[in-house]
């Protein structure tokens, strides 16, 4: 049965390259036989070449950014875990800022980006907020629903042991929380790179939003489209990562 499994995932896995690999290679060919210029859209080739040939500048501008996403996303993990326990804790806090909190996820973090730069100047630290307000409230809100929607009869049950409120949060609510911060944080990982990226066409000296600005300026549209990847290949990188830390902390029976 578990063989079986495994064949059908693999079955799914080659669909979705063999999809993959025919959508290169039609686009490749309607470029040479359309004759549309590299401005326009770049062949498959093309973008190939700038990996080969302008690495070093890929290279160091990625470094930038995922200094810059990593910095965010542990500052957003360790203040939303923080703020999580103590309106677990005080649930005063959670009455007078929870419904701020939810309503403020409707501001588009685009439009952050600019008061940031102009409160921060153009260095990381824009950046590194910039992610961190990304990140930051998926997981809150993910982290204090796994609190607040413990079963009543666990709770209970830990009230008739004389437990204290610290002990039933470490042996109860934090284990069993665990499922919805995990939620939260591969949430955060899918949009990480890109909000650093983002804060990057809006200011900055190094990073791949800047690398993409000056190609998109030169009309460099296969240098664009080699950032794009690298963006897309990072953040499947971390949403994968989040997925291994999820299977080694959270232990199934």
């Amino acid at each position: 049965m578990k063989s079986l499994k495994i064949t059908d995932s693999a079955k799914n896995y080659f669909y979705s390259v063999i999809t993959f690999l025919s959508i290169i290679i039609i686009w490749q060919i309607i470029v040479e036989v359309k004759d549309i210029p590299q401005y326009i859209l770049p062949t498959p080739t093309d973008i190939v070449e700038v990996f080969i040939q302008d690495y070093k500048n890929l290279f160091l501008n990625t470094i930038v950014t995922l200094y810059e996403t990593i910095l965010g996303f542990i500052l957003a993990l360790t203040i939303a875990i923080i703020i999580g326990i103590l309106m677990d804790f005080l649930p005063i806090l959670k009455k007078c800022f929870y419904p701020i909190l939810l309503v403020s996820q409707t501001i588009p973090t685009i439009t952050i980006a600019p008061l940031l730069i102009i409160w921060f100047g153009f260095g990381t630290l824009p950046k590194i907020l910039m992610v961190s307000l990304t990140c930051f409230f998926p997981i809150l809100i993910s982290f204090v629903d796994g609190l607040e929607n413990i079963d009543k009869d666990y709770l209970n049950l830990f009230k008739t042991m004389k437990s204290s409120k610290l002990q039933t949060f470490i042996h109860l609510k934090l284990p069993m929380s665990m499922e919805n911060l995990f939620s939260g944080i591969k949430i955060s990982a899918t949009y990480m790179v890109v909000a650093a990226t983002v804060a990057e066409w809006l200011g900055g000296t190094k990073g791949l939003g800047v690398y993409m600005v000056k190609a998109k300026s030169a009309y460099a549209l296969d240098k664009v489209f080699a950032s794009t990847i690298i963006v897309v290949i990072f953040s499947l990188i971390f949403v994968g990562i989040t997925q291994i830390a999820k299977k080694l902390i959270i232990k199934h029976k």
